[in-house]
């Protein structure tokens, strides 16, 4: 295979946001833009990062500060790992292993130039890499949980027959099937 570098698979416009910006105008843009983290970047330089967690956190640990009023650099922490656009594909999947991330800012002479994440790895080349397997089968266990959380949540459908036990009752759908209360709470 030939030499595959992080510039060839990185996301080149990531989402980011001002250092000063609050957390509350950094978890709608979260939201808004359907991403886990931003990146503060000013004047093209990466100054920090944020994530879903930090603002958890700050909404625990700082619960009587507003989070109109807690800057987003405040919570960054103070060293960001980051990787070169130059850097091999095998290179950074040892790095994001080591260092347990699953997504990592690409920087170049100072200047943010984008973000490379274990999803854009996959997407590029996803035979090469068994090593990215962890990650995979820690979001497959996470994405199993959601659905099984959905769906033993929704209410009863209809009345009819238990697709599992065959008796007639008020049927509940879970994982696509339609089940009677009994059946359902004995998964």
């Amino acid at each position: 295979m030939e030499r595959v570098l992080v510039a060839d698979v990185m996301t080149r416009n990531p989402v980011t946001a001002n250092p000063n910006d609050s957390l509350l105008a950094c978890a709608k843009k979260m939201v808004g833009k359907d991403v886990g983290s931003l990146l503060l970047v000013e004047n093209g330089k990466l100054l920090g990062f944020i994530d879903q967690s930090d603002i958890l956190w700050a909404l625990l640990k700082k619960s009587k500060a507003d989070l109109s009023q807690i800057k987003a650099i405040d919570i960054s922490p103070k060293k960001i790992a980051t990787v070169k656009p130059d850097l091999s594909i095998t290179e950074t999947i040892k790095r994001m292993k080591s260092l347990k991330f699953e997504r990592m800012p690409v920087v170049s002479a100072g200047k943010l130039e984008g973000m490379i994440t274990v999803k854009d790895i996959l997407n590029f080349h996803p035979e090469f890499y068994p090593e990215l397997e962890e990650f995979a089968e820690i979001r497959e266990e996470a994405e199993k949980l959601k659905r099984f959380e959905k769906a033993i949540s929704k209410p009863v459908v209809e009345e009819g027959i238990c697709e599992e036990c065959g008796e007639r009752e008020a049927l509940y759908r879970v994982n696509g099937m339609l089940m009677c209360e009994s059946c359902k709470n004995s998964m």
